[in-house]
């Protein structure tokens, strides 16, 4: 698991039901803000940047 800080999206405001994310040299980390107890889901850095691109391509 990341050591790093968890961010939460610019437009969550501060909503208490959002993602966090942390960045890690080679991993992202992904945890809902809801539920710390549970550890975050973790994905490389080629998996992300799908992640990012897809969001960006198709507005997710």
């Amino acid at each position: 698991m990341t050591q790093e800080p968890f961010r939460k999206s610019t437009y969550s405001a501060n909503a208490q039901a959002c993602v966090e994310v942390a960045d890690a040299p080679a991993l992202h980390a992904v945890r809902d803000s809801k539920t710390l107890e549970q550890p975050p889901l973790m994905f490389s850095q080629a998996e992300w940047r799908a992640f990012v691109d897809a969001a960006r391509t198709h507005g997710l």
